[in-house]
């Protein structure tokens, strides 16, 4: 079996994690056993997931939003000691990857979200809510003439697993570019604007967003935090079952935020 320090230091170098100033911790932060068999993957390290992973026998958790966030508490609360009760009562390590998952552009949330969108020629964007570090997001074209709102909201809905996005805005009647920012990304509704993009796909809204969109004439879809978050972290499973021979299995706890 590989070691686990051999796994996390390829993914520490495969997301170039030194490269991000984050609110959190990216690689290991919770040490288990030193080898891996079995590798679960997941959005977020909550103990319901945890628990389900234990049940795989999985040695290590791999997780898009960690245990430990700026701003949280020093100490150690009763809602992280559930969640570490379980890491250490099953010897499991639990390792992290935040924004350098969501920039990745081949791997990361936002590149496979414009695959599965049919989006072209992928450009950074969102550099203002990903300062100071690399933009997170990424514009794309849309093919053909453009899509409609209903073609462009059927391929979301499809991506994210059959989840319907909230849509807010008054955009074009053809949607021919979009930013993509997963997750938090509401904000970068003013890059969209600021670039002349017909649309906006993101995870979780925000209230100032309404506005925004309607005033600055463009569409805005949420399409879930969670949701639009699946991606990158599965796909960092599925790279460790090829390149280690791992067993791999996603652990999709449904969230609907």
């Amino acid at each position: 079996m590989p070691a686990i320090a051999d796994v996390t230091d390829y993914l520490d170098a495969l997301l170039d994690i030194g490269a991000f100033r984050d609110y959190g911790p990216n690689g290991l932060q919770v040490p288990g056993r030193a080898e891996v068999q079995t590798v679960v993957t997941g959005v977020s390290a909550h103990a319901e997931l945890l628990r389900r992973a234990a049940a795989h026998d999985a040695e290590l958790v791999i997780v898009h939003h960690g245990l430990f966030w700026r701003g949280q508490p020093l100490e150690i609360t009763p809602t992280l000691h559930r969640r570490l009760q379980v890491l250490y009562g099953h010897e499991m390590a639990l390792a992290a990857y935040h924004l350098p998952l969501d920039a990745h552009p081949e791997h990361g949330n936002n590149a496979l979200l414009a695959a599965a969108l049919g989006g072209l020629d992928p450009q950074p964007f969102g550099a203002s809510i990903s300062a100071p570090n690399p933009p997170i997001g990424l514009r794309v074209g849309l093919p053909g003439p453009g899509l409609t709102l209903d073609e462009l909201v059927g391929r979301v809905r499809a991506a994210v697993g059959g989840r319907e996005p909230l849509v807010v805005g008054d955009g074009p009647r053809r949607i021919r570019t979009a930013g993509i920012v997963t997750g938090g990304g509401a904000d970068a509704a003013t890059d969209a604007i600021d670039l002349g993009l017909d649309a906006l796909i993101t995870g979780e809204p925000a209230e100032r967003t309404f506005g925004l969109a309607l005033d600055g004439g463009i569409h805005v879809l949420a399409a879930g935090h969670h949701a639009t978050e699946t991606f990158g972290v599965r796909r960092l499973g599925e790279l460790l079952e090829r390149e280690f021979g791992l067993r791999h299995v996603f652990l999709d706890v449904p969230n609907p935020i």
